[in-house]
Order: C-alpha cells, then sequence, then structure tokens
C-alpha cells in the first residue's frame, strides 16, 4: 500500500515539478533572473565526487535533478497522503522538506551556499517556487492517493481503510 502510495506521490511531485518550472520561466521573464545550474552541479557532486566550475552549464543533468528530486520528495508527499496527513498543512510542511533537501543537498556536495547569504529577492523567489510544488504536489496526491487508515472525526485511527 505505501509503496503505490509513493508511486503516486512521485507522479503528483511531477506534476508540481512541471507547474513550478512554468512558474519560474514566467519570474525570469518578469525579473530577468537567468537559469540555475546549481541542480546539475549538486547531481555531479554526488555522483562523481567532483565539481563543475560556476560557468558549466549542462542541461541534462540540470533536468535530471530538478526532476528526480520532485519525483523523490513527492513520494514523501503520497505516503503522507496515505497516512492521513493531507490537506493545506500537510502542503505546508512539505513545502520546508523540499527547501530543506535542496539545502542538505546543495551545501552538503559544497555547490550551495546557506540561505541567510542570499539576497531577500532570492529567498522569496526560492520559497515561492517550493511553495508552488509542494501545494500542487499534495493537492495531486491528495486526489491520487487513497488513505490508508479510516479515521475518525477526532483523528483516531479505525483499522485499515478498505476501498
Amino acid at each position: 500500500m505505501l509503496g503505490r502510495a509513493a508511486l503516486r506521490g512521485a507522479l503528483a511531485g511531477l506534476v508540481g515539478v512541471a507547474v513550478m518550472t512554468v512558474g519560474e520561466k514566467a519570474e525570469q521573464v518578469v525579473t530577468g533572473r537567468p537559469d540555475s545550474y546549481v541542480p546539475a552541479r549538486t547531481l555531479t557532486a554526488l555522483t562523481t565526487g567532483r565539481r563543475l566550475p560556476g560557468s558549466a552549464r549542462p542541461p541534462v543533468r540540470n533536468h535530471l535533478m530538478h526532476w528526480g528530486t520532485g519525483a523523490a520528495v513527492g513520494a514523501l508527499r503520497g505516503v503522507w497522503a496515505a497516512s492521513g496527513l493531507r490537506g493545506w498543512r500537510a502542503s505546508a510542511w512539505h513545502t520546508s522538506v523540499r527547501l530543506a533537501t535542496d539545502q542538505t543537498l546543495e551545501n552538503a556536495t559544497g555547490v550551495g551556499a546557506p540561505p541567510w547569504t542570499w539576497s531577500r529577492r532570492d529567498r522569496v523567489v526560492d520559497v515561492g517556487h517550493k511553495a508552488v510544488y509542494s501545494f500542487v504536489t499534495g493537492a495531486v496526491a491528495d486526489r491520487l492517493v487513497p488513505l490508508a487508515v479510516d479515521r475518525r472525526a477526532d483523528g483516531t485511527a479505525r483499522g485499515p481503510r478498505r476501498s
């Protein structure tokens, strides 16, 4: 049951990444912000142990990390949905998980910089895009993933849900 929930959550995560990407592209047109290749540099550091120069712009690796992270973190949201962690509150918490995942990988590999060193605009943009990802992912996961446990109005479990 949880494996299916994770797969459906991964699919929801891909939908979330698609919507986030459209939003990023629209925001870049307005702000003039260039594409980020931090995902590609992070994936390279994770898989090879070496760091790409700041001028490197490998689009395939960038997409692999961008979409792969979205699917992986989406899988968690699918498990949450099956477990009864649903709705906007779960999506708000999921935003923190998405941000923490990116920051952990980027900073552990030495590719990224801690968010408190970024400009205010960069922090707002990053949090905003990750929130869009998480809320879309959550809405799709909540729709695709059945509850694994039936819950009473007070939140206590009744036992396995029959569907």
